[in-house]
């Protein structure tokens, strides 16, 4: 049996050629070696295979029936080998057929994808995408066994082991239906603590976030009277009643339902960032992606 490990490379290149060429001359031509080299390379293959491979006769060398049996598979195997280890070809949306796989929560999709959905469909309409529910815990695992592409998260808590790429910086404002009679004008500090608040809680259940956490520190507190998973839930909420929310500016900046003020307190934002895994890095086809998403974005 062949040890593969012991196996030169070089070595099945030059039996390939001799099989085309009949002629070692010829071969060591096609291969830019001298004829010598040519020479001690064979009686290394005939060694190898237990096998002389290629005999003299009237019109050339003429292969064994082992060498025949050779020939087509490792025709075949080489050029597996080439396409392989060829350069990335570039990639070109029109012809694309990629399913990509994006992690991202109902904030995120809206805010990101959405803007960048319309120009994917014209400009590479042969591509799907599939919007995955966001798992903070998960993230890692399914980058690294390919189970997503991209990952929309905060910088807050994105994982270290992942590419990053900044994709803007958002901020908070208030918002409520749009003839709702205490935005008029910008609520005052007292104002905004005894209107009903809904907030976004994706664990689901909670009543506090970061508008409390600003809010105690200067010994205050609202009233939150409603919690929800999904923004979309609370928009409706909030088109439907006197509740108020802080959201996302970019999340309700087209909703002409909802009437858009400052805030009576400064709230924190957050940065949004793209996540990546190694293995799609250099990959033509998601670089095009990332770049579609950030070109989208501005």
């Amino acid at each position: 049996m062949i040890n593969f490990r012991n196996l030169d490379l070089n070595l099945l290149l030059t039996l390939d050629v001799l099989l085309t060429e009949h002629n070692v001359t010829r071969a060591a031509r096609r291969l830019n070696l001298s004829q010598p080299s040519v020479s001690v390379q064979l009686a290394r293959l005939r060694d190898t295979f237990a096998d002389p491979l290629l005999l003299p006769g009237p019109r050339g060398m003429q292969p064994t029936a082992r060498a025949e049996a050779l020939r087509e598979p490792l025709r075949q195997a080489l050029e597996a080998l080439e396409s392989a280890i060829a350069p990335a070809q570039a990639f070109d949306p029109a012809q694309a057929v990629n399913t990509w796989r994006i992690v991202a929560t109902d904030y995120m999709a809206s805010a990101i994808i959405l803007p960048a959905l319309n120009e994917l469909r014209t400009v590479a309409p042969g591509t799907r995408l599939a919007v995955l529910e966001l798992r903070p815990d998960q993230i890692v695992r399914q980058a690294e066994q390919q189970e997503v592409d991209l990952v929309f998260h905060t910088r807050e808590g994105a994982p270290l082991s992942l590419h990053q790429r900044h994709l803007f910086t958002e901020r908070y404002v208030l918002a409520g239906r749009a003839d709702h009679p205490g935005l008029k004008r910008p609520p005052t500090l007292a104002q905004f603590c005894q209107m009903e608040h809904v907030i976004v809680s994706p664990d689901g259940g909670g009543f506090h976030a970061a508008t409390d956490v600003a809010l105690a520190n200067k010994g205050l507190s609202r009233r939150v009277v409603l919690s929800v998973p999904h923004f979309l839930v609370m928009l409706e909420t909030l088109a439907r009643s006197d509740m108020v929310a802080m959201l996302p500016e970019r999340l309700v900046k087209q909703a002409r339902m909802l009437k858009i003020v400052e805030p009576p307190l400064e709230i924190a934002g957050f940065e949004m960032m793209m996540l990546w895994h190694e293995r799609v890095h250099r990959d033509p086809g998601h670089i095009w992606l990332r770049q579609h998403i950030v070109d989208s974005l501005h």
